[in-house]
């Protein structure tokens, strides 16, 4: 089985949790053991579009987790807490809550190409240890700032408190891989002068792969007991949709599974999906008269 799983990854579950689950679908589906991952962390608290990646299709996962995100997110008004969402603990309060038009006057210093200082409950490591264990031991963590990308930054709800002024604001954001959700809540409340955090967070788009393209956990277990996992699966080239497809003759695709070069063969230039017939090959890599593999398929 090489393919895609599209899970609505529901709230509370880790997404290496969420890899266990369809693992264990696929065995009791009778798939036998496949590999198995995914592309693109959710936080536990986080819910929605997480792709899981099987057998060769685990190939393109790390170009998954190179895609742009789209999420929706809710930011409740003053209150921070230390993990900048509803699990930690309080760590700053104020009373100043900002009006409908200072929170749209202010996304445009958040569109763009931007720099944050992630989380100090994340992943990353610093100085060869995770930074939410740091955290949670209490230490002082410095987290360099990192440079991303904002493409869009929408509001599409808001909960008024008073006189005007709004208590929450959930917006919709556009963003490059990398971008902390957590961290871009935290930075906008304080350049509205006050203090937030994330109580909603949701991925609505991973690359290629939609809200409308998800299924739940429950879906997956029924799919798995009635032995009809394939059917809820999505081709390997689903993940490939933005790449052009070169095709090759049986003796190009040999030569491109043995991982030589193809000379003097016309192509659009860049990156390419090389198939054969209905088969993915190769991805492979144009440049002038030359074609060299850049991740091959076993299929």
């Amino acid at each position: 089985m090489h393919g895609w799983i599209i899970l609505d990854k529901p709230h509370g579950l880790g997404s290496t949790q969420a890899v266990g689950a369809v693992k264990r679908a696929l065995r009791e589906a009778g798939a036998g053991k496949a590999k198995v991952g995914h592309g693109g962390t959710l936080d536990p608290l986080a819910t929605g579009v997480l792709p899981v990646a099987i057998g060769e299709a685990t190939k393109l996962a790390g170009r998954m987790l190179d895609s742009d995100k789209i999420y929706d997110f809710t930011i409740a008004f003053g209150t921070q807490t230390d993990t900048l969402d509803l699990e930690g603990a309080v760590i700053a309060e104020s009373d100043v809550r900002p009006t409908l038009a200072e929170v749209e006057a202010i996304l445009p210093r958040f569109t763009g190409a931007i720099e944050q200082a992630p989380p100090a409950y994340s992943a990353i490591k610093v100085d060869g240890q995770r930074a939410y264990d740091l955290a949670r031991a209490g230490q002082d963590v410095e987290m360099k700032l990192r440079a991303v990308t904002i493409h869009a930054l929408t509001p599409v709800r808001f909960e008024p408190a008073k006189d005007e002024t709004l208590s929450s604001v959930t917006l919709t954001a556009h963003v490059s891989k990398g971008t902390y959700i957590r961290s871009l809540a935290r930075d906008i409340a304080s350049a509205l002068g006050t203090v937030g955090h994330v109580t909603m967070l949701r991925r609505v788009k991973a690359g290629p792969f939609t809200l409308d393209q998800a299924i739940s956990l429950d879906n997956l277990r029924d799919a798995a007991r009635e032995r009809a996992i394939a059917q809820l699966m999505l081709p390997l080239t689903a993940g490939l949709d933005d790449i052009p497809a070169l095709s090759v003759t049986p003796q190009e695709a040999q030569a491109l599974r043995q991982g030589r070069t193809l000379v003097g063969k016309p192509c659009t230039q860049g990156l390419l999906l090389a198939t054969e017939g209905e088969t993915p090959v190769a991805l492979v890599e144009a440049s002038g008269p030359e074609i060299r593999v850049v991740r091959g398929f076993n299929l």
